[in-house]
């Protein structure tokens, strides 16, 4: 009988184990961007014309992508509380007899719900991203063809 619980809780599990890995790829991206935000609110000060303008646009993309990536790890740290909230109920179904199955159920698809969630917003914060490393056309110089 519990042979059979454990064996019902290891997926979820093994999604959890997924949501931890996101969360690490997340949390790290995160550092980057707010050392790259401090960066630029230093220059913020020291720059003018142009060069302001394109310093005060990176820090915008920069606020843009916390903003994006502090949801999505909102989003998978509550799924990963809904996958243990998930492995508990089929325990408690298991042990005490009740017929929990089903709130299991709608429980783990809650928690998959949310995963997909995070994951369309770190799609975003990668769009996002890609936005802000686009080259700005003037240094590429385009119109020059020695080179």
């Amino acid at each position: 009988m519990i042979a059979h619980t454990i064996q019902l809780a290891l997926a979820p599990v093994f999604v959890l184990v997924a949501i931890g890995n996101i969360m690490n790829i997340l949390s790290t991206r995160l550092g980057r961007i707010v050392d790259r935000a401090r960066n630029l609110q230093q220059r913020h000060s020291e720059t003018f014309g142009r060069e302001h303008d394109m310093v005060v646009s990176e820090i915008r993309l920069c606020d843009e992508r916390i903003v994006l990536i502090t949801k999505a790890i909102r989003n998978l740290v509550i799924s990963g509380l809904a996958i243990g909230t998930t492995v508990g109920i089929l325990f408690v179904a298991e042990m005490a007899g009740y017929p929990l199955e089903w709130v299991a159920a709608v429980v783990f698809l809650i928690a998959l719900a949310l995963l997909m969630w995070a994951l369309l917003l770190f799609l975003q914060e990668t769009r996002v991203a890609a936005a802000a490393l686009r080259i700005p056309r003037d240094y590429l110089e385009l119109h020059r063809e020695d080179i």
